[in-house]
């Protein structure tokens, strides 16, 4: 069961129509801004973070809803590229509840923001500071959405990755015998999967 956690803010999406056509164009996400995750951390998005992600089979939802979808990147109704600012996302609203619904509140400016649902795939820590700074290298995007409100509450994950990276760094400097450090991550990365095994099952 893959966790997914969820990013955004009020970054910006508007309203094109053309040819009978109408497509909400903004950005999911933006590099190398730092954004205060809870008071937790701080997380930013490298360049280069989606490269990989955006070829895949991608859904556009209202709200992070998977039983509101109003695009696909499979059918073209979502299209995304990746540019020097960020995620940038283009939908073709459907003629539909959902659809028309958004497409007014859009207009209106109630929903203002995009959002991003992803698993990260590799990011790095820096603890040099008061407060920890996440960098995001690369992701695994499974939906971009239309958010009246920025997602930024699943933090467990992040926080427990936090811990992975200081269980890792404190193994990693305790074992100052170069051929038993490979053993070391090995088992470290054994008792990690099995401590997820068991949280997914308990989450069943």
């Amino acid at each position: 069961m893959t966790k997914i956690e969820k990013r955004g803010g009020t970054l910006g999406v508007e309203t094109r129509a053309a040819d009978e056509k109408r497509t909400l164009a903004g950005y999911a996400a933006v590099f190398d801004v730092s954004a205060d995750i809870g008071g937790w951390w701080i997380e930013r998005i490298a360049p280069g973070a989606f490269a990989e992600a955006i070829g895949g089979d991608v859904r556009a939802l209202v709200d992070h809803d998977a039983g509101r979808v109003i695009g696909r990147t499979k059918s073209g109704t979502l299209r995304l590229s990746e540019d020097s600012r960020g995620l940038a996302v283009e939908v073709d609203v459907p003629d539909t509840t959902d659809g028309n619904d958004l497409w007014t509140l859009v207009e209106r400016g109630d929903i203002s923001g995009m959002s991003f649902g992803f698993a990260v795939k590799h990011d790095e820590w820096d603890e040099t500071g008061e407060t920890p700074i996440r960098t995001i290298h690369k992701v695994e995007l499974y939906e971009v959405s239309a958010v009246a409100w920025p997602a930024y509450n699943d933090t467990e994950l992040g926080k427990r990755s936090l811990q992975e990276w200081r269980d890792a760094r404190s193994a990693n400097a305790e074992n100052t015998d170069p051929a038993a450090a490979p053993v070391s991550r090995a088992a470290h990365r054994a008792r990690l999967k099995m401590d997820l095994d068991l949280r997914v099952r308990s989450t069943r």
